[in-house]
């Protein structure tokens, strides 16, 4: 399990960061980003990898990183199905939701978003819908599962991101968590 992480998060991240070394405040600094992605009861226990590297271990099958994409600021923890999306998104390969994963986000994504609908968007920082979130979970069900929720991020509360995608996953808005 613990060589499929690695192998998961090397090809999604493309490893941007290879070569360049943590040292000790940084990496103290990069577990507490990865972990303030998700609730304690989950982060406390989970595996942080930063540039494609396991800097802790952990114990409950989630993943937390202190980015998404390589230097975006945008830290995530991901249970095994939202691992196995990503690797997916990174590789441009097949994936069918044939069950429920979870994601945290629970600092946003302010600065770091993407194109609404198209992950592989080549410019998605300008792509005509970039959408930013700020504090929210993410949902990877059966596309089935999808029919009838929005596609709208203005739209108020959840919504459908790469919906006509095979990462399609529902958006959760949520308050910020103190």
């Amino acid at each position: 399990m613990k060589n499929i992480k690695r192998t998961l998060l090397a090809t999604t991240l493309g490893l941007s960061l290879a070569g360049s070394c943590l040292a000790g405040d940084d990496i103290e600094k990069s577990i507490a980003g990865a972990r303030s992605a998700a609730p304690a009861s989950i982060s406390a226990n989970a595996t942080v990898m930063v540039a494609g590297k396991v800097v802790a271990e952990g114990s409950n099958g989630w993943t937390c990183m202190p980015d998404t994409m390589p230097g975006d600021g945008a830290a995530m923890c991901n249970d095994a199905m939202w691992m196995k999306m990503m690797n997916a998104v990174g590789s441009k390969g097949e994936f069918v939701a044939d069950g429920v994963g979870f994601s945290y986000m629970l600092q946003g994504d302010i600065g770091a978003g993407v194109s609404n609908s198209d992950p592989h968007h080549p410019d998605g920082k300008n792509a005509a819908d970039y959408v930013e979130t700020g504090p929210h979970l993410m949902i990877i069900v059966p596309k089935a599962m999808l029919k009838g929720i929005t596609d709208d991020p203005t739209a108020g509360g959840p919504y459908v991101m790469w919906g006509d995608t095979p990462y399609a996953h529902i958006m959760v808005p949520i308050a910020d968590v103190e």
